[in-house]
């Protein structure tokens, strides 16, 4: 059965310094569409910067600033530089269509509007956001577990750092290796194997349980776990159940259990710490349990 991907209305910023325009475009769009409004270049980058919204559609004759700054403004922005945009326009002169497209806007609509070509021009913009959407997701996602993969935990890390940064908040991460895995794939195959480490990520999803929490596979037999505003004594019960979840799991098709050794690390940090070394000490954490007899959890000194 295919699977059906299912999304909230798009959303769509339009900026006018007319009223009538404004109304007019949210008449045509506000049935299918999530529509905000800016009046001004200044608060259109205000709203688009707030709302990240899906398409932008933007005057380019306003009377503080024109569209052509704004649309240079947000291009420059890393939080609205990938917004698509279509520019409204009454020119018709083919040197401020070239200006427009150059400056990075991805279609444009002339007035005065015929509403069957608003329409179509916003519905092909909109359809590139989703099927992109969608290429994202999937890049984010580690095919065998259907977890977070490495890459989207790079992401995730990075946004929880400098958040518990902002609020001096606690974050606690946990570095999980399955033990002696090379040994299991040896002895009962590589499939074995697969199933042994999908397992093992759906116990770690079941058992983390809030919606700010995040599980990846780090690579190969190893994830991670991201624990936001967690202090170490809640980071190492919570790394305790994991740890005996796991234990007393047991692994569909094999006559066997597997266990794991977790490395923790929990720290509120500052503007001079480094997340590079954040990670490395749950590293070393892990590394000290591997050593220590496997199948436990070590905690940074």
């Amino acid at each position: 059965m295919a699977q059906t991907i299912n999304y909230e209305k798009n959303s769509i910023l339009l900026v006018d310094d007319e009223k009538a325009n404004l109304m007019y475009l949210n008449h045509i769009l506000g049935t299918d569409y999530t529509i905000y409004m800016a009046r001004g270049a200044v608060e259109a980058i205000e709203r688009a910067n707030e709302l990240s919204p899906d398409l932008i559609l933007l005057d380019i004759i306003m009377p503080d600033i024109d569209g052509y700054e704004v649309l240079a403004s947000l291009k420059e922005s890393e939080t609205t530089k990938d917004i698509p945009v279509i520019y409204i326009t009454g020119l018709c002169d083919y040197e401020d269509e070239v200006k427009g497209l150059n400056l990075g806007a991805e279609d444009y609509i002339t007035k005065p509007f015929h509403d069957v070509i608003v329409k179509l021009r916003v519905r092909n913009q909109i359809k590139i956001v989703n099927q992109m959407r969608i290429i994202e997701r999937f890049s984010m996602i580690d095919q065998l577990t259907d977890i977070a993969n490495r890459r989207s935990f790079d992401q995730q890390i990075y946004k929880e750092w400098r958040s518990a940064i902002r609020m001096k908040s606690a974050l606690s991460l946990l570095m999980v290796d399955v033990d002696n895995f090379k040994n299991y794939n040896d002895t009962y195959g590589h499939q074995q194997g697969d199933i042994a480490l999908r397992t093992i990520a759906d116990v770690l999803k079941r058992n983390i349980f809030r919606p700010t929490d995040f599980v990846a596979r780090w690579g190969g037999e190893e994830f991670a776990v991201l624990l936001p505003s967690t202090d170490l004594n809640n980071a190492s019960a919570i790394a305790e159940n994991l740890r005996s979840s796991i234990e007393n799991s047991t692994i569909p098709e094999a006559p066997t259990t597997l266990t794991v050794s977790i490395g923790l690390n929990s720290q509120t940090p500052s503007q001079n710490d480094s997340l590079d070394v954040f990670i490395s000490k749950a590293d070393l954490a892990l590394y000290t349990a591997k050593n220590g007899g496997r199948n436990r959890v070590c905690i940074v000194p």
